[in-house]
């Protein structure tokens, strides 16, 4: 599969659990009243199950794999994500007074393209080496 091809393959992955990510957000914060941190954790939590299952079938086509040797990789991942962003989200607006719901936006895209992407493509769902041993 062409690189651009599994970019934007990727990058519709991200939005579909992205949009759950941020729908939940809002929901548990502006209907629940959960701070916004707490918020992101649980809307994340949610959203990379869409985006795991997404990326596992259609974007890497890697289902031939054990699942639980992609998913305790995916689990981290998530985990260093929704680190940056339940903190930078409430950072960012703080630093620059812009609502809380462009400044997650803002800081999903650097996370989605910079450390969500790289981690799941070289590492998450890493193509097998097809090197021989004699």
């Amino acid at each position: 599969m062409s690189k651009i091809k599994e970019f934007l393959k990727a990058q519709l992955s991200a939005f579909a659990g992205g949009m759950v990510d941020y729908g939940i957000m809002l929901f548990c914060k502006e209907i629940l009243g959960f701070a916004i941190s707490t918020s992101i954790v649980i809307s994340g939590s949610i959203g990379a199950v869409v985006n795991f299952t997404i990326n596992r079938f259609w974007t890497f086509k890697k289902d031939e794999a054990p699942v639980a040797s992609q998913l305790w990789k995916f689990i981290i991942v998530v985990i260093g994500s929704i680190i940056l962003k339940s903190q930078g989200t409430p950072l960012l607006s703080t630093l620059t007074g812009i609502d809380y719901k462009i400044t997650r936006l803002m800081v999903e895209l650097v996370v989605s393209l910079g450390f969500n992407f790289t981690l799941q493509k070289y590492w998450v769902f890493k193509k097998a080496d097809r090197q021989e041993t004699v």
